[in-house]
């Protein structure tokens, strides 16, 4: 049966040949095939050749290739050696390319017998020996969109089988189109067995049958994330954890098939699982988390829970089992309560978690939290966001337990007060470098006096975005307790005077690298002449965007006394052509990214200055600016061409 198909094919390539040209006799047009045929190869593009009509029935009109069953034309193409003859192939046609990457790779003849099959050879086959080109997974392949079809599948499966083979494959689909299916998923399991990475972004029609025939051909997977597949249930995924043992991350999101079951599979056959994240998956409880965690709890580094339906008996598994955990997010836990998060400390399990983030869970509390504080030695980051029942005896309480913390984010907790500030720098032993405060709109000026001898040197990032409670005394306090701060961002709060600030800047040490003042609009060029005579030396960004009193007079200080700023952002501020001026002849100044965006009184005068500056830079914002006209923006376009205009 081999040698007749193998026969077959090559009479029906004859026979197209002396159709066409009966007279080919020119040995430099045609090659030998064995010594059994000699085949024509045309220089030009011929139409293809018509089966014969078939007497008393209507019949298509077919080339003689196509009028071959599938059965013939599957044991010719497997007999291709690997590689560009089995990519050419694959672009013949459609049929081709599918019944290409229907093959499994037991299926494919090895090098050794992709030679013209003979007699000779199917009496004495060769003996099989170790595939030359073996993938090992180099390639990744993204499609979006439209582009996500079960034809272009099979053309990923198809090619890069002999170019390295594929580790990464990531499809994401779109509602207007109806994407990839199981079809598609199928041709990648036969053709990629070297997958290490399987993403899956909104791909409804993909089920459990799909990720079935990757469980049983795709043994290498590594990692995997789901989102929004309605119809991947827990078949599906069990099926992948009973068949990929060296699985290390899953991350599921919005599968609302895909339940206990599954993160029971996870435990029990993944005992290299280093990352899980769930999120929004209806059908996950207590008893699918208990039995995840106390399974590989003491492997499991990373955990992210988000918007689960689980309780307290969840996070005190955790806090008992999770031995290696690292980094945990809880996210939206509605029905966690206090107890949930007191039973998590005092599991004395987390005992080298380095980051804990809690976002939307009312649950904790100031007993949670002083709980986690000292089950929690070892804690470097805290993020605490829109937790309206903690307050200023929980944080502190927490930051004198966890001696460790040098991080702490505290982002729509409306309780806390400047009490609770003042008590965490006191408390916090000499690590914590970095606190952040946005939108707690708790934070107003108290009048109480710090004690000057309870200082945090150790401090250098100081972050109060949006907060209008701060004034003159919170920030002039500050200044005086954190004296060796580098970092500064109060953004947004529009009611900072120069009064306020200046006491903050003049009280730094060791000089200011990176000040954002963005939106506080009261601020004058007295500010940005005292942090330019002072950190100068030392200031690599500044952003002044919405200072609309900063004028000319800042930028010729400036340009005067910084000398390795880098980044300058003076959007909407009531600077002119003047000041630009100014920039421009600083031969001392390198600036990589300059905004001047909705600066009015900019024209194009500024041109040639703008120029100057651009030799140095890779980023230059002139949005909005009504003075300058498209023709100058064209000009810069032009002139600059190695830098990145936004316009």
């Amino acid at each position: 049966m081999i040698v007749l198909c193998s026969e077959l094919l090559i009479c029906i390539f004859a026979a197209d040949v002396h159709t066409f040209c009966p007279n080919s006799k020119d040995s430099n047009l045609s090659f030998t095939l064995g010594s059994r045929v000699d085949m024509y190869f045309l220089q030009r593009k011929r139409s293809r050749i018509s089966a014969p009509f078939i007497a008393g029935k209507k019949s298509k009109m077919q080339s003689s290739i196509e009028a071959l069953p599938d059965e013939c034309l599957f044991e010719i193409l497997r007999r291709l050696p690997r590689g560009r003859e089995t990519n050419a192939c694959a672009c013949v046609s459609k049929r081709w390319l599918m019944l290409l990457s229907s093959m499994k790779k037991d299926e494919m003849c090895t090098s050794e017998t992709t030679r013209f099959v003979g007699p000779e050879i199917q009496s004495n086959p060769p003996k099989p020996k170790e595939d030359d080109d073996v993938s090992r997974g180099y390639l990744s392949r993204c499609l979006e969109g439209k582009k996500a079809t079960d034809v272009r599948l099979a053309a990923i499966a198809v090619g890069t089988a002999s170019r390295g083979g594929l580790g990464k494959l990531s499809i994401r689909g779109s509602n207007e189109t109806r994407g990839p299916t199981n079809l598609g998923l199928k041709a990648i399991s036969r053709g990629c067995p070297s997958l290490r990475a399987l993403s899956l972004w909104d791909v409804s029609p993909v089920g459990d049958e799909g990720l079935c025939e990757i469980a049983s051909a795709c043994h290498s997977l590594e990692d995997i994330q789901f989102f929004h597949c309605p119809n991947i249930t827990d078949k599906g995924l069990v099926a992948i954890a009973k068949n990929c043992p060296n699985l290390t991350s899953v991350a599921v999101e919005s599968c609302l098939n895909i339940g206990n079951e599954s993160l029971q599979a996870l435990g029990n056959y993944c005992p290299d699982l280093k990352f899980v994240s769930i999120k929004n998956c209806p059908l996950v409880g207590d008893k699918g988390i208990a039995s995840l965690f106390s399974s590989v709890g003491h492997v499991l580094t990373r955990a992210k829970l988000q918007t689960l339906n689980i309780s307290d008996v969840s996070l005190a598994v955790i806090g008992h089992y999770g031995t290696a955990m690292i980094d945990l997010t809880l996210v939206g836990l509605q029905n966690v309560s206090e107890k949930g998060f007191w039973l998590m400390g005092k599991g004395h399990g987390l005992r080298k978690l380095k980051s804990l983030t809690v976002t939307s869970c009312p649950g904790v509390s100031d007993l949670g939290l002083e709980s986690l504080g000292k089950g929690c030695p070892d804690i470097k980051t805290l993020a605490l966001r829109k937790c309206p029942r903690v307050s200023d005896n929980g944080v502190v309480s927490f930051a004198r337990a966890a001696e460790s913390l040098e991080s702490l984010r505290l982002e729509e907790c409306h309780v806390i007060t400047q009490r609770g500030v003042f008590g965490i720098l006191a408390n916090c032993g000499k690590k914590l470098k970095a606190i952040v405060l946005v939108n707690c709109l708790g934070n107003r000026d108290l009048g109480f006096r710090f004690p000057l001898t309870s200082r945090c040197r150790s401090l250098r990032s100081l972050t109060i975005r949006n907060c209008p409670g701060f004034g003159d005394a919170g920030l002039g306090g500050l200044g005086k307790i954190c004296p060796n701060l580098t970092h500064v961002d109060l953004s947004g709060n529009k009611e900072i005077t120069d009064a306020c600030i200046l006491p903050l800047v003049e009280s730094s040490e060791d000089g200011l690298v990176e000040v954002k003042l963005s939106g506080c609009d009261k601020l004058t060029d007295n500010t940005v002449t005292v942090i330019a005579k002072l950190h100068g030396d030392t200031l690599d960004l500044l952003k002044l965007d919405g200072c609309r009193c900063v004028t000319d007079a800042s930028l010729i200080e400036i340009a005067s006394n910084c000398m390795v700023l880098s980044e300058l952002d003076v959007s909407r501020c009531g600077i002119t052509d003047s000041g630009i001026k100014v920039l421009a002849e600083a031969v001392q100044m390198s600036l990589l990214t300059f905004s001047i965006a909705g600066c009015s009184l900019v024209s194009d005068e500024s041109l040639p200055f703008l120029v100057e500056l651009g030799k140095t830079m890779v980023g230059l914002n002139v949005q909005y600016c009504g003075g300058i006209t498209s023709g100058a923006v064209d000009l810069l376009v032009d002139q600059l061409w190695r830098c990145d205009i936004l316009s």
